[in-house]
């Protein structure tokens, strides 16, 4: 399970500066059990963003967001509403919304942050992977992560060792930052690259001692330290 908390509100808003029309996406696994991206959540989501003047072209909540797959026969059914939008807003983990933006042919906003849960969780079979870096910057980035796509997690562009399109850590991998170029190019959104994201803070990646006192994350360590050996 991957932990996810809503952005601010306001934080939302600015995303969706100069769109009318908005499509909402929730997940009804990790974010629905997170209370940030179930069918709840994206109900609310859509009156409040309908107060503020905004026209939700529709909503969808999928079982499993990182699911490319599920993604697209899903939405498929709406395609009307979804290609109508301006933008869709994910409200999921790191892992969804990236999936999501892989899908769709449409700029996809990040309306969560993913939490660190301080332990190890199970593997999704896609090539999405999230750093839960607590403050999500894939809104600057057409929803490729840089700091799981850059093998040196640069926020700001890459690096000078990058050649020919791949990696000179890992030659036979993308250069994350190239890949978030040609995304941002189809989306006739190179403007993004104009933002720098402010410095990261590492320590909110720490786990929030609230989540590791939970009975929930009691649950899961026995099963953690005896994965570790410990």
């Amino acid at each position: 399970m991957l932990r996810s908390k809503q952005k601010p509100f306001e934080e939302i808003l600015r995303y969706l500066e100069g769109e009318n029309r908005v499509f909402i996406l929730g997940c009804d696994g990790c974010a629905q059990a997170s209370g940030t991206g179930g069918p709840v959540q994206v109900a609310e989501m859509k009156s409040k963003l309908e107060a503020e003047g905004k026209t939700v072209t529709g909503t969808d909540v999928v079982p499993f967001l990182c699911e490319k797959a599920l993604i697209k026969s899903r939405l498929a059914r709406k395609a009307k509403a979804v290609m109508s939008a301006d933008s869709i807003l994910v409200l999921t983990c790191g892992v969804g919304i990236q999936a999501v933006a892989a899908s769709v042919n449409k700029l996809c906003h990040p309306g969560c942050d993913t939490q660190n849960l301080g332990g190890s969780r199970g593997e999704w079979p896609g090539s999405e992977r999230c750093a839960e870096c607590a403050e999500c910057v894939l809104e600057l980035t057409g929803g490729i992560c840089p700091l799981t796509a850059c093998t040196k997690h640069l926020l700001s562009g890459q690096c000078g060792g990058a050649s020919k399109g791949k990696c000179e850590l890992s030659p036979d991998r993308d250069c994350g930052w190239e890949l978030i170029y040609h995304r941002l190019k189809a989306l006739g959104r190179l403007d993004k690259l104009s933002y720098l994201a402010p410095p990261k803070s590492w320590a909110k990646m720490a786990p929030d001692p609230a989540i590791m006192s939970s009975p929930e994350y009691a649950l899961e360590m026995p099963a953690v330290k005896e994965a570790s050996g410990e």
